[in-house]
């Protein structure tokens, strides 16, 4: 062992880094730190379960990309697109492709006897995110039944067994009578105030199409973070491609969709940048003046050591690794508190939000391992090399000058 770190471990165990009159202030530095590392953790933790839980719902409703008719206008009331087994297959045969399922929307209104609500019917295939949040009742079976959100049911006083009248605008007005099957609660006001779910075939009969066509195909791929690549795939797959009806492919995906929300979840990036930074200036104040109390507590001994043949990086070494110690003990505190924040709040959801704002009705929480490891790495060698700076204060003292005052 290098003596170096044997003083300097002697100094952190002997006396828990600091004499009894540098003692409270090294404590603040060690609060600073643990707090520091915390804050550091649950915001990483915050936000990337937050972008994971918007994004699910997101990708629940629209799937990650969608191939419609190219020309299509940004509306529900769609062109159809023929579809056939061997273009699905096709695409569900592309890297990174789950599922490829067909949909078909139709914009209209539910009327009762003491309400109406402006809603689009989306017919689909898929049913898995549907069935998941299901709160009452049971999926669709047949083309009389449909699946409503549980706001739905609120605005409009209905529940699961009842009836609901919808009215579609085309080339005329047409009312069809709906049973409804089932209830679900995503808490995603915006799809959940506006979406009802049914058979595609609804729509095809309410629009006049043929059995094979249909609004457009919702892709899922495997990973969120495959996305853009899969979407090369998909582009190269059908781009200058037309259907037995000679209708242009064009395909889309969900931030192409949604890019509201996804704008806005990339701003939630910004400010995980401006907390890290914040929580790192305030840790690398604390580590300065703790060390510089250390240093300054410690004066005879620098000069002891400088009188018995120590060089000023030799001592340098000293209390480098003695502020390394107190980061470190400051790092596993503080991971220690903030996941175990994280923790409480994935098990027991303690925390509430307004789901109109912010999509969900508590705060959720990820563990991205990977990120978890990053900042605690980043965190160390940042604050190491803060220790750099006024570990130089030993290099000012003269050995003579303190055995003189002594």
């Amino acid at each position: 062992m290098r003596f170096e770190t044997f003083i300097a471990q002697r100094l952190y165990f002997s006396q828990k880094g600091a004499n009894r009159s540098s003692r409270p202030a090294v404590r603040v530095a060690l609060a600073g730190i643990i707090i520091g590392v915390a804050v550091m953790i649950v915001t990483v933790c915050v936000v990337v379960g937050f972008k994971q839980t918007v994004t699910e719902k997101v990708v629940g409703f629209a799937a990650h990309m969608r191939i419609v008719n190219f020309d299509n206008n940004n509306t529900f009331e769609l062109q159809p697109i023929a579809v056939t087994d061997s273009l699905l297959n096709a695409l569900e045969t592309l890297p990174h492709i789950e599922e490829a399922n067909i949909f078909a929307t139709k914009p209209g209104i539910i009327k009762t006897d003491d309400a109406f609500q402006g809603i689009v019917f989306k017919g689909t295939t898929y049913w898995d995110y549907f069935a998941s949040n299901l709160i009452d009742g049971a999926l669709p079976e047949n083309e009389n039944e449909i699946l409503i959100s549980h706001k739905l049911s609120t605005l409009l006083s209905v529940k699961t067994e009842q009836t609901l009248l919808c009215y579609f605008v085309g080339d005329q007005v047409r009312a069809r009578k709906f049973h409804i099957s089932g209830i679900y609660r995503t808490g995603f006001g915006e799809f959940d105030e506006r979406f009802i779910l049914g058979q595609v075939n609804v729509v095809r009969r309410l629009n006049g199409w043929e059995e094979n066509q249909a609004s457009g195909i919702e892709l899922r791929v495997d990973n969120m973070r495959n996305l853009y690549e899969a979407s090369d795939y998909v582009f190269f797959a059908t781009a200058n491609r037309f259907d037995e009806d000679g209708n242009a492919y064009y395909m889309e995906t969900l931030e192409q969709l949604n890019s509201q929300i996804f704008s806005w979840l990339d701003l939630l990036d910004m400010n995980v940048i401006v907390i890290i930074l914040l929580m790192l200036a305030v840790s690398g104040f604390n580590i300065v003046s703790g060390l510089i109390i250390l240093i300054l507590d410690s004066i005879q001994l620098i000069g002891t050591l400088k009188a018995l043949g120590a060089s000023n990086k030799q001592v340098r070494r000293v209390f480098i690794t003695q502020g390394a110690m107190l980061i470190g003990k400051g790092m596993i505190w503080g991971n220690i508190i903030g996941l175990a924040l994280c923790a409480i709040e994935y098990w027991s959801h303690i925390v509430p939000l307004d789901a109109a704002t912010y999509y969900v009705n508590y705060v959720p929480i990820a563990f991205p391992i990977g990120w978890l490891l990053l900042l605690n790495i980043g965190t160390i060698a940042v604050s190491v090399l803060i220790l750099l700076a006024p570990s130089a204060i030993v290099t000012k003292i003269s050995p003579a000058k303190v055995m003189h005052f002594e």
